[in-house]
């Protein structure tokens, strides 16, 4: 099982009319559905609500084979993250305080379940304390056998103590044995210079394997000591890109889970055709996201 740690919100996205509308989101959860859509048995560590959104999103794993049952329930309040769309492109607003995710502390969260072949960690559950304290330490205390990917989505603008939130994400990073990030993401944590040489020094703070994306430029892996492959972004019909990223973490796990390199010691031998198999399958399964409203993953056989 690949278990998924990090926030299950509401996106509320305005229709034609500029009514606002709820969709089922999170940048974690849109990554477990995303798995067990394509057929990955997933599992979501997240706080859940009693309240009628929290409810909804409940079904919503269901329908989609994501296991919750090592979800944190609680009759605090659900996340709520309102959708700015600027031709397609999104950003957001959230209203995360003591809701059900974000106050999440050490004692409520379950240890790695034996069998686990992957943890991911993401979202702007790492932006504030105590859920983003709380997760961190969960991902340092996962063995070093078993495989750590990260995707941080970086918002400083959320993040209450951004100097906290850039130790706390150094030190994920430092754990990790792959980090997905996009370019805005990794110019917010190395400054200068050129790409090529952020990913690198990204590299050489402990991470085996770099996964960057630059939006409709493509993705590129870089493995430490290893390969660099880059792939472009398939052509899509942009609604909006509201879980994409997300989308596109899901696919490189099941990529790497189907060639039988899903673990730490598998990721620095990678070769340039299952690296390319891995983006390629990555950049399919985020271009149908896009192509819909809201964080709507495809199913395995819409990529048949």
């Amino acid at each position: 099982m690949i278990l998924c740690c990090g926030e299950a919100l509401i996106d509320m996205i305005p229709n034609a009319d500029g009514a606002y509308v709820p969709h089922v989101g999170g940048a974690v959860l849109n990554t477990s559905v995303a798995l067990g859509r394509l057929g990955v048995p997933t599992g979501l560590v997240t706080g859940l609500s009693s309240d009628p959104f929290g409810h909804m999103i409940d079904a919503h794993l269901g329908a989609s084979n994501v296991d919750t049952s090592h979800a944190v329930r609680s009759n605090r309040n659900t996340t709520l993250a309102f959708v700015h769309l600027d031709n397609g492109q999104a950003t957001y607003s959230f209203y995360d305080t003591e809701t059900a995710t974000s106050a999440i502390a050490p004692a409520d969260l379950p240890a790695v379940p034996a069998g686990t072949e992957a943890v991911f960690f993401g979202g702007i559950s790492l932006c504030n304390i105590p859920v983003a304290d709380s997760l961190t330490n969960m991902a340092l205390g996962v063995p070093a056998s078993t495989l750590v990917m990260a995707d941080p989505n970086i918002r400083p603008g959320f993040a209450s103590d951004q100097a906290a939130y850039r130790v706390r994400l150094e030190r994920l990073i430092g754990r990790a044995d792959i980090i997905k990030l996009s370019d805005d993401d990794i110019s917010w944590l190395l400054p200068e210079g050129d790409l090529t040489a952020k990913a690198h020094a990204l590299l050489a703070m402990g991470p085996k394997m770099l996964l960057l994306t630059e939006g409709s430029e493509g993705a590129t892996a870089y493995v430490r000591g290893g390969e660099t492959v880059r792939v472009p972004a398939q052509k899509a019909s942009v609604v909006d890109t509201v879980g994409a990223g997300d989308t596109f973490n899901a696919g490189c796990i099941a990529a790497l889970r189907s060639a039988d390199a899903l673990t730490p010691a598998a990721i620095p031998t990678l070769g340039r055709d299952t690296l390319s198999d891995m983006l390629n399958l990555a950049a399919r399964t985020a271009a149908v996201t896009v192509s819909r409203a809201g964080a709507n993953p495809p199913w395995a056989h819409e990529l048949e």
